[in-house]
């Protein structure tokens, strides 16, 4: 566990500089797992130009370019309810942060593959953050138009929880949207994650 809490005798931001360090390393072991991915995909579509068969290779790039899209909307998540943690941190909330880069959760009939981000107050309060999308065949599709979920749970108090979905419009940016009871889409922004944050800690 990853503990944005300062220890006895250290420096609050000195905890928050070495959790950014640790954070930083495994976000680096990340990025060049992302790169492989990216380098071999992008030679599977040079082969499938190269017998004849564009429309693998269209395939093969459209879906390295949506891998982007998802790590990068999966990380942006990640980072939101981090930052809002640690300012709530730097006003004397007691906060520790639990992340982790292997998770996967359910979303209806299809397992998604991710991370997790678990921030506890005090002794019993807890919120999570789940994110991925499917990896294989066998995990399912994201359905609703979307390229990868999200989850955003408080324990023991199911009505702040929310449902996201991330979406990528053209060359837009993609971008996560809540999916409400009466299915209207509302955008998800950083002021949400704060109100997250607000609610665990008040």
């Amino acid at each position: 566990m990853i503990t944005s809490r300062a220890g006895a005798g250290e420096d609050l931001r000195q905890a928050l500089a070495r959790d950014l360090d640790e954070r930083s390393k495994v976000e680096r072991l990340m990025g060049e797992l992302d790169a492989e991915w990216e380098r071999r995909v992008a030679e599977a579509a040079e082969r499938a130009c190269a017998v004849g068969r564009a429309d693998v290779a269209d395939y093969l790039t459209l879906r390295a370019a949506n891998d982007v899209a998802r790590a990068v909307g999966v990380q942006w998540l990640i980072d939101a309810f981090t930052v809002a943690a640690d300012e709530a941190l730097l006003k004397g909330a007691d906060l520790r942060l639990d992340p982790s880069d292997d998770h996967s959760f359910r979303v209806s009939q299809s397992t998604m593959v991710g991370r997790q981000l678990t921030i506890l107050s005090g002794l019993v309060r807890a919120l999570t953050v789940e994110a991925g999308w499917p990896r294989t065949p066998a995990d399912g599709v994201v359905l609703g138009g979307g390229i990868a979920r999200a989850r955003v749970s408080h324990f023991g108090d199911r009505a702040p929880g929310e449902e996201l979905l991330l979406v990528r419009l053209g060359d837009e940016a993609p971008r996560w949207l809540v999916l409400t009871e009466s299915g209207a889409r509302e955008a998800f922004n950083e002021q949400r994650a704060h109100t997250h944050i607000t609610r665990l800690t008040s």
